[in-house]
């Protein structure tokens, strides 16, 4: 017979998760998303990839605004009284009266390697604080934000150079592929879930787009850092003559010079410890992303220019 499952998810990130587990030969009773949210233009309603998805493999999709004193999809879920509950990135706290229901209880996929980065953007700050390693944790829900017992963790290795949308897309993939072992090792007693060491925690804060704002008197890894944790969105920025100029893609050299000084026609910027970040690819405000050497032909951004609080 097969198992049934309900699965809780929003963003790109849990898409491949929901296709595993739909090919996996278990019986999706319902998906729980985010509301359709309108567009910046216009009145357009834009549904979540989740919801794209469900709607495509014909499964039922709920887009409640809110669970709280929901009583309503209260006893949706204890009629259709599913085996296990998938949360992934779903973007809602789920209250204490829907933790109760089941016995094997919700079960989540959380980006990071527990108890470090519990909270909204564990992996954008896990490559803003140049950490060597991240994966992701598969564990109960409890009602303190990412503090339940952990049943499994999945590392990769962190490059200097990945950038945000690069891992999430490995992790994405990664956890596709780890939770079928796990979903069967929860149903069949096999899984053992050990509490976490909380004096350990450490929390990755949803980002502000005001954090993106680079300041070049900072070391050179630390900046490189931001421009990766925060691709695509916010992205790291500086301001030149009030515009706004995003750098989406950057390297570190060893040139040397004043911190926010331009030191070549090409846009290598001098840091704050002696070395300096060649920007690669930008984005001026209003405009299309460019590659450094289409940039510079109309920048007005020249050698000997400082972007220190200009």
């Amino acid at each position: 017979m097969q198992k049934k499952i309900v699965f809780m998810g929003t963003p790109e990130f849990s898409v491949p998760i929901l296709k595993s587990i739909h090919e996996n030969n278990f019986s999706i009773e319902a998906v729980y998303t985010q509301p359709p949210q309108k567009s910046q233009r216009g009145q357009k309603l834009n549904k979540s990839p989740i919801n794209q998805l469900a709607d495509s493999l014909g499964i039922n999709c709920r887009t409640p605004a809110s669970l709280k004193n929901n009583n309503e999809e209260l006893e949706f879920m204890k009629k259709i009284n599913p085996d296990i509950v998938i949360v992934v990135a779903y973007g809602q706290i789920i209250p204490k009266e829907f933790l109760e229901i089941f016995k094997l209880g919700f079960i989540n996929i959380h980006g990071s390697i527990l108890p470090k980065w519990r909270g909204a953007a564990p992996i954008q700050r896990a490559i803003m604080n140049l950490d060597k390693e991240t994966g992701i944790s598969i564990m109960k829900i409890k009602e303190k934000l990412d503090s339940g017992p952990v049943c499994a963790i999945y590392k990769i290795e962190l490059n200097p150079s990945d950038n945000a949308f690069e891992v999430s897309k490995k992790l994405s993939l990664l956890a596709a592929e780890k939770i079928i072992i796990e979903i069967n090792n929860i149903l069949n007693g096999k899984a053992k879930f050990v509490e976490q060491n909380h004096e350990l925690a450490t929390y990755a804060a949803k980002i502000d787009k005001s954090e993106g704002l680079i300041n070049w008197k900072e070391d050179a890894k630390k900046i490189f850092g931001k421009v990766n944790g925060l691709f695509p969105i916010p992205g790291a920025f500086f301001i030149y003559k009030n515009e706004r100029y995003k750098i989406l893609k950057a390297k570190i050299d060893k040139n040397q010079g004043n911190a926010g000084e331009v030191l070549t026609n090409d846009l290598e910027v001098a840091c704050g410890d002696n070395h300096s970040l060649k920007i690669l690819e930008i984005q001026r405000q209003g405009k299309k992303p460019q590659k450094i050497e289409e940039f510079i032909l109309g920048s007005q951004i020249k050698k000997g220019a400082s972007l220190l609080n200009v």
